[in-house]
């Protein structure tokens, strides 16, 4: 295998977004939009969107445009109950523990949400670093920055040695611009922005091994 780093996003990779949790979220976004702002709630998912769209997270449109309290927005957001959504998957454990290769939660959420989730998906000792929204302020994904700072933080010198596993489109990309192997989690392939799709954990190592196209 030429990959020593695979960087995993968190929301809608580590666990499928069939769960719903992710559209919970938004939910909770839309509602802090609409109670601690004060705005009509009939705008606020149309300006997460914007927001979204605009600065690559809702957060960072919030913070620009209203300086809000990037701490306060994240625990109220993630405020949750995560067992009602998300369950360990053996199969998915198995493969992860199997990859002799750094592994690296990389996501524009926090790590307080990230070591939640992980513990919930009973995957918290696979991986060796987070690398969440506050390491890569005041950037974010999919932005080239945060990329080079992923790489600082997890010590990696070159991308072509690193994978990005991610559900969306843009940001699978943004990693292939700076040089890493992009694979979409979630589509079905081929697709134009990746280098190789997955939807079953099972066929990660062969894809990484360059056996499966995905």
């Amino acid at each position: 295998m030429r990959f020593t780093t695979i960087f995993f996003d968190l929301d809608d990779t580590l666990y499928p977004s069939s769960t719903g949790l992710w559209q919970a979220i938004q939910e909770r976004m839309n509602r802090y939009i609409h109670e601690r702002l004060g705005l009509p709630q009939q705008e606020a998912p149309r300006l997460r969107e914007e927001f979204f769209r605009r600065y690559g997270t809702t957060l960072r449109g919030l913070q620009a445009q209203y300086q809000v309290d990037a701490n306060d927005f994240l625990a109220f957001v993630h405020d949750l109950p995560l067992q009602e959504y998300l369950k360990p998957d053996p199969v998915q454990r198995a493969v992860l523990a199997s990859l002799p290769v750094r592994k690296v939660v990389f996501t524009n959420a926090d790590v307080l949400h990230v070591r939640r989730v992980l513990a919930v998906l009973n995957l918290s000792d696979l991986f060796e670093t987070i690398v969440d929204i506050h390491a890569i302020a005041p950037y974010c994904k999919p932005m080239p920055q945060a990329f080079q700072i992923a790489m600082e933080i997890a010590q990696e010198v070159d991308p072509a040695r690193c994978a990005m596993i991610d559900d969306l489109p843009h940001t699978v990309r943004a990693a292939r611009h700076v040089g890493m192997f992009g694979i979409l989690y979630g589509h079905p392939g081929p697709h134009s922005d990746a280098d190789a799709t997955l939807q079953h954990w099972f066929h990660l190592l062969a894809i990484l091994d360059g056996v499966c196209p995905g």
